[in-house]
């Protein structure tokens, strides 16, 4: 996979417990800084993407927040980290912030209690979801990619363990990354790694400095090996001229990849692109050829999220009728891959 290598490493106090410390000792050679707070960095040169590859910041959560999700998982849980090494056009982590290099949060064990204690709040049993019959979910990576951030220390790792260990709570992440070091944390199926994809001509354009969708494909049944759940993603989809052909091609390549032990437990969860004016207009400078394909405002429209985001959604009226042809062409092609949920 892609290495991060930062030339520079941020530090709030508050993180340099034995994990920062570890971290700062494994990149001796780089320029480190003591800052204030973690989400209020000092001026830094270079683009938007160049800060992505060149700057690690290292801090400590404060605020666990829980958020109810029922979509990827049950809950979202505290981050371990926020921002990636990608640089992917429509990223809704990017989007949210002007400067965004990956911050590691230190205190794993603290966000990881939180969990636990929010987890011991809940009914038992589980009335079964679409989820999960019978854990509690918590989606680990929805603002930085799980992948990466185990590259940096051990906060992945211990998390992996963590949920492998609990009685009621079960982890989930999605990623456009293979990292080989994941396949020797043990998650005896309680941590279920979606794999994010895309047609291969859209990825090479949309999904910058991320693994190649040969390679996404090519680890599915290595991680299902491995004791991972193994489930896949498509998102975004981007409708443009042959869009469904190239979905066809796609579905084909999975067919003939995926195990038929590993079909047996896979589903599909699938998300139709959205947009954002700053984030458009952010991209025409550095990617104006991905612009090309997500922004089309003819057949777009102003969208608020469900956290409150003013965003750029297909039509609704376009978006039903492209979600129908995505459920054909999905039980067409690959019927044993169910759709969990798609909007």
């Amino acid at each position: 996979m892609h290495t991060f290598n930062p030339s520079t490493i941020l530090y709030t106090p508050d993180a340099l417990n034995e994990r920062g410390n570890d971290i700062l000792l494994n990149h001796e050679d780089v320029i480190q800084q003591e800052i204030k707070q973690h989400n209020r960095l000092p001026q830094l040169e270079g683009n938007h993407y160049q800060i992505k590859s060149n700057v690690l910041v290292l801090g400590r959560l404060k605020t666990m927040t829980i958020r109810e999700s029922g979509r990827s998982s049950d809950f979202i849980a505290p981050s371990l980290a926020n921002g990636c090494l990608g640089a992917c056009a429509y990223c809704y982590v990017d989007r949210n912030k002007n400067v965004n290099p990956i911050t590691l949060f230190t205190n794993t064990e603290e966000i990881l209690a939180a969990v636990d204690r929010h987890v011991q709040q809940q009914p038992w049993s589980k009335v079964p979801t679409q989820t999960h019959n019978q854990y509690y979910t918590y989606d680990i990576g929805c603002n930085s990619d799980i992948s990466v951030d185990a590259t940096l220390g051990d906060s992945v790792e211990t998390a992996i363990r963590f949920y492998r260990q609990h009685p009621k709570a079960f982890a989930t992440f999605a990623t456009k990354f293979v990292n080989p070091e994941l396949l020797t944390y043990d998650p005896q199926r309680k941590t279920r790694i979606r794999f994010s994809l895309l047609p291969h001509k859209v990825s090479k354009l949309v999904d910058v400095r991320t693994d190649s969708m040969e390679k996404r494909l090519a680890a599915i049944n290595d991680f299902y090996e491995a004791g991972y759940e193994v489930h896949v993603n498509f998102s975004p989809v981007i409708v443009y001229q042959g869009w469904l052909q190239d979905y066809r091609e796609l579905f084909e390549q999975l067919n003939e990849t995926v195990h038929p032990k590993v079909k047996e437990q896979m589903s599909c969860e699938v998300i139709f692109v959205t947009h954002n004016q700053a984030q458009h207009e952010t991209n025409l400078s550095i990617n104006p050829k991905a612009e090309q394909l997500i922004w089309a405002p003819q057949v777009q429209e102003t969208k608020v999220s469900q956290f409150g985001g003013v965003n750029v959604r297909y039509k609704h009226q376009l978006k039903a009728l492209w979600i129908e042809e995505f459920r054909a062409l999905q039980q067409e092609v690959i019927p044993w891959c169910e759709i969990r949920y798609i909007f």
